[in-house]
């Protein structure tokens, strides 16, 4: 019995290890199983990380070029300084050669290179060819150099806030460099050699070298030239009118490219400030398609084009202005307190009456208006190639009370983008086909959708050259048709209107009867004295235009009859201290046209001052 039990247990011992050799050998068959197809990829990489070692080939960027094909961002190739501690076979040596030629700290150096806990570490990044040339022909082992690829932008400051920066890997930052990083990047290479375990290269074995594939070059609408004159302009402004920011646009009308687009202040792209993040975010802002403002007179455009084509007002319909509107028992004052008088919709647009463009509001109504607005562009993204674009800000539809509307036909209680407006008067002055803004070099063009019609855009051009012209006495380039509006604007901190603080702006269009370019010039918060947009921001818009017609070779027309008129042959005279009265109808007599600032007797200020020599017509500055 005692037997029995015995061969009993035995044969279960021995079922039960059979059983325990075959589990395990089903779980390394399962584990080898796993590792073959699963892993297999992730585990050769990391063998091949073992017995190799490899440098990076950092791919050529894209390139950006201007429509014309001038480089505006460049790539060029420089060289990364490493050391590999086991290849070393002198750590003095190496240290004082690389100090010396690298113009480094030789303690810097020799703590770098004498670190035995790392097989390879980073010297200097990005050195010229020559000076790696140099350490090249040295021969001094242990010292490796791999190529590297470094941004480069030949124009300095120009167009700061629209091309961006990349980092120093050559990812894009801000601007266009960062909205086309993917296109503009390309695909890394490398150069691998075997090595042993200590990690020294082991000589006669495979070398492989995987080329790096150049990013994609992007060509922009920008012309370098007229963004030149445009920057220019724009640097003369910040300092006269020693101002927060400066804004500009320049597009084509019909396609909505984008000629010219500039902030200030600005840096060289080549020299970026990174010292401090906040500031640095702070002024590569794009502020033209970012930050909106209440327009001011400029947006009348928009009222006037909306009116006309609405059908509730025609070029000859007379209005009256007091000086005021009463609105939902509310008193809408006009920028000229004594009033304009009775004056054609032509003459309240010459003016800029406020009067007549609530007047016109109320008479569409809010629903009419802000279909209009809508089509226009007005509280929606223009869709530019460019990140952070806002929408503006509209009341909400249902919310607009009559006072409000009042105050939007006139381009207040409505917030806009430089680029919105500027893309509406596109769409407006081109015969009525609204535009897409773009900064990409259009090779196919398409026409968008009506939002008024030929004749609506040609009464618009008209009386856009007629405020320019002056009726006719006074040319704003001499031999050139150009249109244009100007406008001032209360800026608001909190919710209330900040004292003291403007922007003063100014549209022009050339050539004024079917405008092939449209400038938008915008000055944030003027301080040296006056803020109205005709004395702030047009002469800059004429400085701009006059420099544009040079490079574009545009000749003047009956430049010899213009010059006649404008003659500047009116000496302005001294009117500080005397009455309201007494100075206007000085300025009259002269043949001068004139703007209240306040509502006092007594003049305070005058711009320009005493002395000055003005053409017929010019415009005066009266502070009360």
């Amino acid at each position: 019995m005692k037997f029995e039990y015995n061969l009993y247990s035995l044969r279960k011992r021995i079922f039960a290890s059979v059983c325990a050799i075959s589990l395990i050998f089903l779980l390394l068959i399962t584990r080898l199983f796993y590792l073959q197809f699963f892993s297999a990829s992730e585990l050769q990489s990391k063998a091949e990380s073992q017995w190799t070692r490899d440098l990076p080939i950092t791919a050529e960027r894209g390139k950006i070029y201007d429509a014309n094909g001038v480089a505006l961002a460049v790539s060029y190739t420089t060289y990364n300084v490493y050391t590999r501690y086991r290849e070393i076979k002198d750590i003095n040596e190496v240290a004082l050669f690389l100090a010396k030629k690298l113009n480094m700290s030789f303690n810097s150096v020799f703590e770098k290179v004498s670190n035995s806990s790392v097989s390879e570490v980073l010297i200097k990044l990005k050195i010229e060819q020559k000076l790696a040339e140099e350490i090249l022909i040295s021969d001094i082992s242990g010292i490796f150099l791999s190529e590297n690829v470094t941004r480069y932008y030949p124009y300095g400051n120009l167009l700061t806030q629209v091309l961006g920066f990349t980092s120093i890997d050559n990812v894009g930052q801000a601007g266009l460099e960062a909205y086309f990083n993917e296109t503009l990047s390309g695909i890394d290479g490398y150069y691998m050699v075997q090595s042993d375990l200590q990690g020294k290269e082991i000589d006669n074995t495979l070398r492989t070298y995987v080329k790096s594939t150049a990013g994609e070059n992007v060509t922009l609408s920008i012309d370098a030239n007229i963004q030149l004159i445009l920057e220019q302009v724009m640097e003369k402004a910040y300092i006269d009118q020693q101002a927060k920011g400066i804004t500009g646009i320049i597009m084509k009308a019909k396609t909505g490219e984008i000629v010219a687009m500039s902030n200030k202040p600005s840096f060289d792209l080549n020299e970026v400030p990174r010292d401090n993040v906040a500031s640095l975010m702070d002024i590569m802002k794009n502020k033209c398609v970012v930050d909106v403002y209440e327009p001011g007179s400029t947006f009348k455009i928009l009222t006037t084009a909306a009116a006309l084509e609405n059908g509730i007002t025609s070029e000859t319909d007379c209005f009256y202005c007091g000086g005021s509107k009463l609105v939902d028992g509310q008193k809408i004052k006009c920028w000229k307190s004594i009033g304009h008088g009775s004056q054609k919709l032509t003459e309240g647009f010459a003016n800029s009456c406020n009067c007549v463009f609530m007047t016109l509001a109320e008479r569409m109504g809010t629903s009419n208006f802000y279909n209009y607005l809508k089509n226009f562009g007005i509280g929606s993204k223009t869709g530019i190639e460019i990140s952070g674009e806002s929408s503006g800000i509209m009341l909400n539809e249902k919310n607009v009370k009559t006072v409000d509307l009042a105050r939007i036909g006139f381009g207040q209680t409505i917030a806009v983008t430089p680029i919105q407006l500027i893309s509406a008067v596109c769409s407006i002055v081109n015969g009525g086909n609204k535009i897409t803004p773009t900064i990409l070099k259009q090779q196919n063009f398409k026409q968008g959708q009506k939002v008024i019609s030929q004749s609506t855009s040609n009464s618009i051009n008209e009386m856009m050259k007629l405020v320019v012209n002056k009726t006719a006495m006074y040319s704003f380039v001499p031999g050139y048709d150009i249109g244009g509006k100007t406008g001032t604007a209360q800026k608001y901190e909190n919710g209330t209107i900040a004292r003291g603080k403007y922007i003063s702006s100014f549209i022009g269009t050339y050539p004024a009867s079917d405008p092939e370019y449209v400038l938008l010039f915008c000055v944030d918060e003027p301080s040296a004295g006056a803020y109205y947009g005709s004395v702030v921001a047009a002469p800059y818009g004429k400085e701009i235009f006059s420099g544009m017609f040079e490079y574009l070779n545009v000749q003047p027309i009956n430049l010899e009859d213009d010059l006649k008129r404008v003659e500047a042959t009116i000496k302005m005279p001294d009117l500080v201290g005397k009455s309201l009265t007494e100075s206007v109808n000085n300025l009259i007599n002269l043949g001068l046209t004139y703007e209240i600032d306040g509502e006092g007797g007594v003049i305070k200020q005058q711009l320009p001052p005493a002395g000055t020599m003005l053409f017929p017509n010019a415009n005066v500055i009266l502070v009360t």
